[in-house]
């Protein structure tokens, strides 16, 4: 395949170009199974052929304390491709250990996807959104008036969790209630269901306190905002807060 900016020739299909400096793969889909996956790449939303190439990668899983190699060794693979194409962002599906694990590697915006059919659901979630993204880095993102967070450090890295996410603007802690149910399971966080604004709140317990946290989205409308939660509860659960 050439580069489609200046016709250099490319290592692999979609391959960012080393010589105009420029991206031939706009977004990536990851289907992932514990011992095969399939990274398909997605040219602009208004190209006329947007499936570009598809890659896949395999691996044996192990038993014992190599498993924990072979998994790290695979995401690898992985997020090598992943990083070579160099694109705007990485839509995830299927087992959740080597989806964690390629998200601990990798630094673009990452969003989970679990319909059947996962390239054709990208295709057409690309095509009916409009969702700006945000820059600024997670720590500048966290405001408000309560700076006390529930469950100190650990609270924290929830918030900047959220933060993270590319269609969140901020995150405004709320007070902390200590009469809730206790809990012996931990510190655990929810995003609930988005408001008409396309805004949402998380919830985070631990033990009996409960704080709630508002989450202000680039989303306009409800709908748009339901997507934004989805995408931050699959963050939370990989970095294990559910």
């Amino acid at each position: 395949m050439e580069c489609r900016h200046c016709g250099s020739p490319l290592e692999k299909p979609g391959d960012f170009c080393l010589r105009c400096r420029e991206e031939n793969t706009a977004a990536i889909v990851l289907e992932a199974d514990r011992e095969r996956a399939t990274l398909t790449m997605l040219a602009e939303e208004d190209a006329d052929d947007p499936v570009i190439a598809e890659t896949t990668i395999t691996t044996t899983p192990e038993d014992g304390e190599n498993e924990v190699v072979e998994l790290r060794n695979f995401a690898g693979l992985l997020a090598d491709e992943i990083r070579r194409k160099r694109p705007d962002e990485v839509y995830a599906g299927g087992e959740r250990d080597v989806v964690r694990a390629v998200r601990r590697d990798v630094h673009h915006p990452f969003y989970r996807i679990d319909d059947d059919d996962a390239v054709e659901a990208v295709l057409e979630r690309r095509g009916n959104r409009a969702l700006e993204v945000v820059e600024t880095p997670p720590a500048e993102k966290i405001g408000g008036s309560h700076s006390t967070l529930i469950g100190g450090r650990t609270g924290m890295r929830a918030i900047r969790t959220v933060a993270g996410h590319p269609h969140v603007k901020k995150v405004i802690p709320g007070p902390i209630d200590a009469g809730g149910k206790g809990s012996q399971s931990g510190l655990r966080a929810k995003v609930t269901r988005a408001d008409d604004g396309g805004n949402v709140r998380m919830l985070i317990r631990n033990g009996s306190s409960v704080q709630e946290n508002r989450i202000v989205t680039t989303a306009p409308n409800r709908e748009l905002g339901e997507r934004i939660r989805a995408d931050l509860n699959d963050v939370l659960t990989d970095a294990e807060f559910q």
